[in-house]
Parts: C-alpha cells; structure tokens; sequence
C-alpha cells in the first residue's frame, strides 16, 4: 500500500489523507474499544483494554517527542504538572491508573468515551470531577499526528491540566456554567470559550508567548508552530464571536498577559453564567460552525 507523505513535523503531506480513515484493521480496533463507551454511566469504572505492542511503540514515541518539544515552549505552571503527571514513558496506561493518580493530586479523575459527546454532558461533568476521556490510540503509521482526540491527547492534555489544582478549579468553572444552561446557545458560547483557553490557550510569560492548553501539550506539530498562528490579546467578547477550526493547525489563537489574569477572566464571565449571559454582554447570535461536542478532531 502506497503511504501518505509525512513532513518533519509528523502533519501528513495531504490534510485529506491519513491512514486511520482507509486501514479497516485499524478501524475495527478503533471501534471496537469506543464501544465500551455505549450506555457509560459518568463515573462507572472504564473497561481494561489489552494494548498492542503497536500501541504500546507508538506512546513511548509520542512520549519522548512531546519531552522535546515542550523545552522552552510551555507555562511554568504547565512545567510543574508535568512532573506530578502521571503518564508513564514505556506502556500506555489504563484510565484507572490516570484517574486514581489524578483524583489524589486535583479531585478529579477520567469517565470512558467513545467519541463525540454532547456538550451538555462533556463539560457539565466537569462540575463532578469528571472528564471525558477515549481509550483509543492513534494510527501507528503517524505516530506524531492524529485526526481525532485519541488517549494520547487525553493524557498528554488534560492529564497534565488535571494534576494542577489550579487547572481543576478552571475546568470547575467551566462545568458549574454548563449545568446551568440548556440551551445551544449558550453552550455552545462556554464550549468557544474553553476551546481559546484549555484546549488552545497560549500565555505571555516574560516576554514569550508561551503554550499552556491541553490540545497545543499534546501535539508535537502545534507546539512547534503555534508562534505562528495570528496571535491577539486576551477578550473574551472577541474570542467568543470567532469560530473555530476543527482540523488542522489553528490560525487564531487568544493570548492572556499571565495565567493569574486568565483565571479572573473565566470566573468573572463564568461564574454569574446563565441563559441571558449572551444578551448581558451584548453578543450577537452565533455561528454554529466549530461548535464543540466533546472537542473535535485535534493532531
């Protein structure tokens, strides 16, 4: 089988071709373990999953890749969670033995996907402690990119995030604001909000535009060129009317002055949330494109 070209930075020489799409073997193991996920109660242990030599070869990889390529690229605070993360660097871990380790260190531990979840559901369960996480692994053909959240990007990311306290009282926030709404719109305004922030967040940290979300720790293309992305100053009122792209490197990212500032913001315009939030700050009705459910296809 003739492979798809693969750049220094592990991006795939073609955005439309990638092998986990065309390979059924990999297909049928894919979906084979996001069915433990069917009828999941927030929660309810995750199943054990019996990884592959394969998968085990891709995360010690991606481990050392990703050791690389956060030198001098992430926010001390980031630096710090990293040492308590517990991601081990020679077998991919079982989400009990992330989830324990997290409990002990933020309160808060994984709950099983298989994929897409509604918003309602993903960031609510924040306000419990939970966070959705898949048990997949990536394609070994690309061990550096791939096309959908997978359990690297869960660990790498959020596992991070969530061995800081400081983080956990963020994603907090995020969850308490989207148990109280219902609507889309208003849902879809925390998820835009998240996506700028905890997924893609970026901060200034003497003079340096420095990573600090989860899907930028977890990806080894984005942390070496998320410089380049148009970067502008935190507002949360202008970051909320942008949507935003769900494949591929993103081209607009919101940079905070330091992260003491980005948790005042977030509590200031998440902890009063509710259905009128969007009136109250004069927004106008929002795009559905880029609207999250569970977060979307990330390399």
């Amino acid at each position: 089988m003739a492979m798809t070209p693969v750049r220094e930075d592990g991006r795939l020489g073609s955005a439309d071709a990638h092998p986990a799409f065309a390979d059924p073997a990999y297909v049928l193991r894919r979906d084979a373990i996001a069915a433990g996920a069917a009828g999941h109660r927030v929660g309810a242990p995750s199943p054990i999953v019996e990884y592959t030599a394969a998968e085990h070869g891709v995360w010690r990889r991606v481990h050392a890749a990703l050791a690389g390529a956060r030198e001098g690229r992430v926010c001390r605070v980031v630096e710090e969670a990293c040492r308590q993360a517990p991601i081990p660097s020679d077998r991919v871990p079982q989400h009990a033995e992330v989830g324990d380790r997290l409990r002990e260190l933020s309160g808060f531990t994984f709950t099983l996907a298989g994929g897409i979840v509604p918003n309602k559901r993903f960031l609510g369960a924040m306000a419990d402690g939970y966070f959705h996480a898949v048990q997949y692994m990536r394609h070994p053909a690309v061990p550096l990119y791939a096309p959908e959240p997978d359990i690297i990007h869960d660990v790498f990311g959020h596992g991070i995030h969530l061995s800081s306290p400081w983080f956990a009282d963020l994603y907090r926030t995020v969850g308490r604001a989207a148990r109280r709404v219902d609507s889309d719109d208003a849902l879809d305004l925390i998820s835009r909000v998240y996506w700028y922030s905890l997924e893609y967040g970026v901060a200034r940290e003497n003079g340096t535009v420095k990573a600090y979300g989860a899907a930028l720790l977890s990806s080894y293309g984005e942390l070496h060129r998320f410089h380049r992305a148009r970067i502008r100053r935190w507002n949360i009122l202008d970051l909320v009317r942008q949507p935003y792209q769900v494949t591929g490197y993103q081209p607009l990212l919101f940079a905070v002055d330091c992260l003491d500032h980005l948790a005042e913001e977030l509590h200031a315009f998440l902890d009063d949330f509710d259905e009128t939030a969007r009136e109250r700050h004069g927004l106008p009705p929002l795009s559905r494109r880029g609207s999250m459910g569970r977060r979307p296809a990330r390399p």
